[in-house]
Parts: structure tokens; sequence; C-alpha cells
């Protein structure tokens, strides 16, 4: 049958009919472990019961308004964000490449208030942002900026998880605003930075006056065992930006500001038509609310441990893996060699994974992932990277 979709993915030979927890299941009724969570987005996993009630409840009272008006949802929502995160404000959208859009422009209006022209923001190699033109200048692969030049200009490349590169970048450029970086790079290859150096970022935005934007779409909501990843090293950005497990599937973005960057977009500076409208933020409340009750994000780290242990394990003797991490329940396998034909062999096997950076097998799976399913994916998984690598 002839698709009349723009082919903008390379989509793998499965369409999924119905989920459960981390189960999928194909319009064949063939079972898939989703180890990706719709990448990072299901992280209650599918068709939660409090999700499918806050959708339920919220659709026969009220689907949209506008933000002409008063949305009760969006303060309700706004509120949670605000006393869990140590923010003052939020801006709702639709998608992170939209938080990340917000808060560029949050630098962009911060550094013609210091009356520099032309504001620049040091963004990190590997890094990824989003798909939307400066959102895609910000990001640091040159394969997805390619073909969409003249890129926006105020963006300087520097290395992560590299101290040293932000001093020397900042003694040069007197135009810099802002750093803006993962806290963990998941597009990039799941790259972890040294334990402080988020640390070193926030002492040098604060002695150089600069904003620090944390760009959390991925890692935020519970991913990494904090709600926040930034709450592992103790500090606070000026901006945060939030979508993926925000909504657990249902379409949502954030972006959080605090101090000086808080009071800078004003009534005609930006807007969104369906940004925090009623339906997706009660449903994201709804998330919040059962990542409390259920104390789900303290149990991530632990299962992320286990994870990784046990595939250490049964991967040992195995040449071809030459690293094995995790920030919570983001975990990055290295293999010796390109292994993205393991995403195919792994759906034809029943298991939903992904391969970035070329040679990283990356693992997204749910936060509520039980014991008896880590060891299911990693003996499934073990075998799978043993057959392929011999």
């Amino acid at each position: 049958m002839t698709s009349h979709i723009m082919p903008t993915y390379g989509r793998l030979p499965v369409t999924f009919d119905r989920g459960e927890g981390v189960w999928l299941w194909d319009q064949n009724n063939k079972r898939y472990f989703d180890a990706l969570s719709g990448i990072a987005v299901c992280n209650l996993g599918h068709s939660h019961p409090a999700i499918h009630q806050a959708i339920c409840e919220q659709s026969k009272k009220l689907l949209h308004t506008s933000n002409l008006y008063g949305v009760a949802a969006q303060e309700k929502l706004a509120t949670q964000l605000i006393n869990s995160s140590g923010m003052d404000n939020v801006f709702f959208c639709n998608s992170g490449a939209e938080a990340n859009e917000a808060a560029i422009k949050i630098v962009r209006l911060y550094g013609h208030q210091q009356n520099i022209t032309n504001p620049c923001i040091l963004v990190m190699h590997n890094s990824f942002h989003g798909r939307t033109l400066a959102t895609l200048s910000a990001t640091g692969n040159s394969k997805i900026q390619d073909g969409f030049a003249p890129l926006v200009e105020g963006f300087q490349h520097i290395p992560f998880d590299d101290v040293e590169a932000i001093h020397q970048a900042i003694k040069l450029n007197s135009n810099i605003v802002a750093i803006m970086l993962e806290p963990v790079q998941g597009e990039g290859g799941v790259r972890i930075p040294a334990r402080d150096y988020l640390n070193h970022v926030r002492k040098i935005c604060d002695d150089h006056h600069l904003l620090m934007i944390l760009d959390e779409i991925q890692t935020g909501i519970g991913r990494t065992g904090k709600l926040f990843a930034y709450q592992h090293n103790q500090i606070i950005p000026d901006v945060c930006t939030l979508a993926k497990g925000l909504g657990n599937g249902v379409p949502i973005g954030a972006c959080l500001a605090r101090g000086k960057a808080s009071t800078l977009l004003t009534a005609g500076k930006h807007g969104s038509t369906f940004g925090g409208n009623p339906l997706a933020c009660h449903t994201a409340s709804a998330v919040l609310d059962t990542l409390r009750h259920e104390a789900i994000i303290e149990q991530v780290e632990a299962k992320g441990s286990q994870i990784c242990s046990q595939l250490r394990t049964a991967l040992k003797d195995n040449p071809a893996v030459s690293n094995i991490r995790n920030k919570g329940l983001m975990i990055g396998i290295d293999l010796a060699m390109p292994c993205a034909e393991l995403v195919g062999l792994a759906q034809e096997q029943g298991l939903l994974i992904n391969v970035t950076a070329e040679k990283t097998i990356r693992l997204l799976p749910p936060l509520i992932i039980t014991s008896e399913q880590i060891e299911f994916l990693t003996e499934q998984l073990a075998e799978l990277i043993r057959a392929f690598t011999t």
C-alpha cells in the first residue's frame, strides 16, 4: 500500500496496536518488550491506569480554550513543577524543540538587556536540542544540520565535559551570554559527564553572569533517578526545558526559568496556541502525582544498576563490548563496531532498542520495569549481542 506520509523516518516494518506496561503488541498480536519507552516518553509504561483515567476525565470536560484565558490545569501543573524544581515560573508548549526555542529566546532577550548586539550561546559537540532551525543550529551534529544552511547564528560549539574549553571560549568571545547543555547526552551516545561537571558549569555561569540552560527533555521526569537530573549535583539552572516523559505520551513541553531569566518572556514576546491546554496539563499532573504516590523515582537508580550489573556479568568475556554505563535508567552499551543493524534484529526477536552514535546501544526502559522484567531484558539483549559480535 502506498504511504502518503513524508519519509522523514526510516521506519521498522511493524505497526503497534496496543500496549500495557513494558509490552506492546503489533497488528498480528505479536508481543514486544519496549526497552525504549517511545524514546524516554512512556516512563510509566503503556496504558497506565492513572494516565488513562486522567485523559478520560479531562476529555469529558474541556480540551481547549486558548491561552487568552486562564487555564486551571495549567496553573496546577505549573505549581507542581515549580515546587519540585526550585524554579520561579514556566512556559508551556507542545514539544521539546519548542521548549528549547523558548529557552533560546530568553537568552536573546537577556543578551540584548546586557547591551550585547549579537548574543552567543555556548553549546556542546554531539548534543541534540531539536529539529527546528534554531534548535537544529544549537545541536552539535553536522549530519542533522546537513542541507539546512544557512543555520541560525549565535551558537558556538565546544567539547562536552570539558571545563577548560568553557573557560577558553569565554576568554575569546565577549558575546557569550549563556551555556546550554544536556546533563547526560542522549542522542550523542548516553555520554555521562564527570560528577562535578555541572557544578563547574554553574560556578562559571555565576562568575561571568551567564545563564545556565539545562535541556532535560530526555533526562527529566525521573529518568536518571531524580525528578530533574541537576538535582544529583545540588544545583539549580537558570532555565530548564522538559518534554518527553512529562506527558507519558500526550504531547507537552515546558520551559522553566528562575531569577533574572524568569521575567523576560512577557505578553507579546512568545506564545503557543495549543501549549498548556487542559488535556495535556491534567495528564502531566497525573504523571507527577503517580511518580510521587508510587515512589517510582526512588527505585530508578537501583533498577539501572541491576540492568548494568546483569549485562556486565553476561557479557564479561565478550571483547566486542567496550563499556556498559548508566545514569539511572539511561543506559549505554558501547560495541567495538557499528551496530545499527541490531535494532532490526532485536525487533525481529520481539525487543525494541535503539542505537545512537553508530556504536552505542541505548536502553530507556519504562521506570516501572520489574526485577523479573529486567532479567528477561538482559537475557534477551545479551543473547542478541553475543550472536551479533561472534
